[in-house]
């Protein structure tokens, strides 16, 4: 089974830039969710996971919201990567490996991810490291 490449675009869009499928599926009307919030992780979450499944625990860690819109993400040929690089709060203390980012709907806790994946090469932190998304950080539907 595949979806088509026209319905895994307008899928991305929906979720990403709160975009409504026409005569499918609309944002919701009364209180969408106006972010998704990016968070690192030092293993991967799995399927099962949630958020919180090996997420980053440096001292001075924080999911960081990005919006749903074309400004927050960037959707072309299937694939959605952020608008503009997403730089994490700087490490104060402590030192891990960051091996897999996710998208998820809360700013704390442990909430749903939508998708997520691996970072590579992987983020080293310790004290003074920005960790940092680019652009180049992409979610692919095949």
């Amino acid at each position: 089974m595949s979806k088509g490449n026209t319905f895994e675009n307008d899928l991305l869009k929906l979720i990403f830039n709160a975009t409504a499928i026409a005569n499918i599926a609309d944002n919701a009307a009364s209180s969408p969710i106006t972010n998704l919030y990016v968070s690192l992780h030092t293993a991967d979450p799995g399927e099962a996971g949630d958020q919180t499944t090996s997420e980053a625990t440096y001292t001075g860690y924080a999911r960081v919201a990005v919006p749903r819109t074309a400004g927050g993400w960037t959707v072309t040929a299937n694939s959605v990567s952020p608008a503009a690089a997403i730089e994490f709060p700087a490490v104060t203390g402590g030192s891990e490996a960051i091996t897999h980012w996710a998208v998820g709907i809360a700013s704390s806790g442990a909430s749903k991810i939508l998708y997520s994946g691996t970072v590579t090469p992987n983020i080293a932190v310790s004290a003074g490291v920005t960790p940092r998304l680019t652009t180049g950080s992409t979610i692919t539907e095949d």
